[in-house]
């Protein structure tokens, strides 16, 4: 069994470790626990690791956040792997920082990186891990927000949440979509004082 896993980010120094790469952060920390090495390929950086006899391919596109969609396709072709077995890990607005949501699919609810995805793919229906990143931002704010860096007291949550988003990579591809989101979309991270 062989499963996509997509982390959605922007490459370059001034995006690291923003609210809007934490998919580059989650799959990064998903390799880390699995001793995979990132190597720059075809619209990506990717990695491959197995799992208790599952191989996944871990790819951090780098053709920006709204051509997302291009690498996602040639990866999921060029390894064959079915709708079913791609998770896209992605930053949500409309989450609070303190819970993690998995899909099955639905809309792109205004998420340039879904929305390139959905094109390329012809299809909504496709799992994916929504972080909550929080709308604490003044109007019209937004970008910079995304673009911005996690707060000092963000930090601990991130950090957990990020760890746990690796577990449920792991359930994942071992119980299925189904009973992984019983366990986890229940979750609440208590958020620091």
């Amino acid at each position: 069994m062989k499963y996509l896993i997509a982390g959605l980010g922007n490459i370059g120094e001034e995006y690291k470790h923003t609210r809007h790469n934490i998919g580059f952060d989650v799959v990064d920390a998903f390799a880390a626990r699995h001793n995979a090495v990132f190597q720059n390929d075809r619209l990506a950086d990717v990695a491959e690791c197995k799992w208790k006899g599952k191989t996944f391919i871990l790819i951090k596109p780098t053709t920006y956040m709204n051509l997302s969609g291009r690498a996602v396709k040639y990866w999921l072709d060029k390894e064959k792997i079915p709708l079913e077995n791609l998770l896209v890990i992605l930053d949500d607005l409309a989450l609070p920082l303190d819970v993690i949501r998995l899909r099955p699919g639905g809309s792109d609810a205004g998420h340039n990186g879904l929305k390139s995805i959905q094109e390329s793919l012809g299809s909504n229906q496709y799992p994916r891990l929504r972080f909550g990143v929080g709308n604490q931002y003044p109007k019209g704010r937004q970008v910079e927000f995304v673009l911005g860096k996690w707060k000092n007291t963000e930090e601990p949550v991130v950090q957990e949440k990020i760890e746990k988003s690796a577990d449920i990579i792991e359930s994942f591809a071992s119980i299925g979509i189904a009973r992984t989101m019983n366990e986890y979309n229940k979750l609440t991270f208590p958020l620091g004082k």
